[in-house]
């Protein structure tokens, strides 16, 4: 970089740019240079006349192959944590240079949204933007608003600690039934989850930045609605689709138990089926577990995700995946139409 800046500088013309950068080697630069000279004569190859000839012969001498691959690496798993949002930037920027990556910007966008602290990212998900020079002034001025708010973390640590062993606490709980430790202890975690809401889906227990993926199918010409989740480890179709569509279903090879869909307790999971579905161009069968659901009529979760190569671009909530050599896009619902169908299946 540095001696492309000088040649800039100093108007240096092509032809003179290789002996000039050579003129500086010393040591075990120079003895590289002088047998990859010796070499070329001997086997009647063309000397290096051009930098960008010269430039490419360096890198492969002290450049191992694996670089590039680390570089891409440490971009994938860079993340803010303790950097301020402009240092964490200017990493990111610098491994792109490094590694030569030039993307488009809506890209290099989600990128840099993915590896925001999660209280930075949450408040700029509802602030318009139009580049990414946008976006990190947005960040900076919520991230001096954060620093100046003292946060909840730091107000409940200063509360003082009861010693519960000397008030004799252990002993009680001991003496206590685990049934009513249990319901006792049961209600106090439900009032803090229910507060929470999301502003698409006006759903409770998650925020925006983890709303799930909506978006609407066909199954056998009926329009069904369907989740694209990444936190469910499995494919589930809803018991009142299946009976309403009169599917086929078969007995679950290895039946298991589910416990968060209700508060009854958990559920056992002991059938399957394949379900035919479209979405536009794009046509598809999947095994799913079958579920008592209301959410949707479909969870696509992790297997989906893995065997389409499905992609979700964080920036336009897009989903571009692969199925039988094809790529398909699927867009999602936007919040009223989420509600809408939420409506319709109660």
């Amino acid at each position: 970089m540095k001696v492309e800046q000088l040649f800039t500088c100093h108007n240096v013309s092509e032809e003179r740019r290789v002996p000039m950068a050579t003129l500086s080697f010393q040591g075990s630069a120079m003895h590289w240079w002088t047998s990859l000279m010796r070499e070329k004569q001997i086997m009647r190859e063309s000397s290096i006349k051009y930098w960008n000839e010269l430039r490419s012969s360096l890198r492969r001498r002290h450049i191992p192959p694996y670089y590039e691959r680390e570089l891409m690496d440490k971009l994938q798993r860079l993340q803010q944590g303790n950097k301020s949002v402009e240092e964490y930037r200017q990493q990111m920027e610098l491994l792109m240079l490094r590694a030569g990556i030039r993307k488009e910007e809506r890209t290099t966008i989600a990128r840099f949204q993915s590896g925001l602290n999660l209280e930075i990212r949450d408040k700029v998900e509802l602030l318009p933007y139009r580049d990414l020079n946008e976006l990190v002034q947005l960040c900076v001025r919520v991230e001096q608003q954060l620093r100046r708010k003292p946060s909840f973390r730091k107000e409940t640590t200063t509360y003082p600690k009861k010693d519960f062993k000397k008030e004799g606490y252990s002993s009680y709980l001991k003496d206590r039934p685990l049934e009513k430790q249990k319901q006792k202890q049961k209600p106090s975690d439900e009032p803090r989850n229910n507060s929470i809401k999301c502003f698409k889906c006006l759903g409770r227990g998650h925020i925006a930045s983890q709303c799930p993926f909506h978006s609407r199918c066909k199954i056998y010409k009926k329009t069904c609605s369907f989740i694209v989740d990444s936190g469910s480890c499995n494919n589930f179709v809803s018991q009142r689709l299946v009976d309403k569509l009169n599917l086929t279903t078969i007995a679950h090879p290895k039946s298991y138990k589910l416990q968060w869909l209700n508060e009854d307790g958990p559920i056992e999971v002991k059938d399957q089926v394949n379900v035919p579905f479209s979405i536009g161009k794009y046509k598809d069968e999947i095994l799913c577990d079958i579920i008592p659901m209301d959410a949707s009529h479909i969870l696509l979760g992790r297997p989906w995700q893995h065997d389409r190569k499905a992609i979700h671009d964080s920036v336009p909530k897009n989903i571009f995946l692969v199925h039988l050599g094809k790529k398909h896009t699927l867009t999602p619902l936007s919040p009223s139409q989420v509600l809408e169908d939420q409506v319709f299946k109660k």
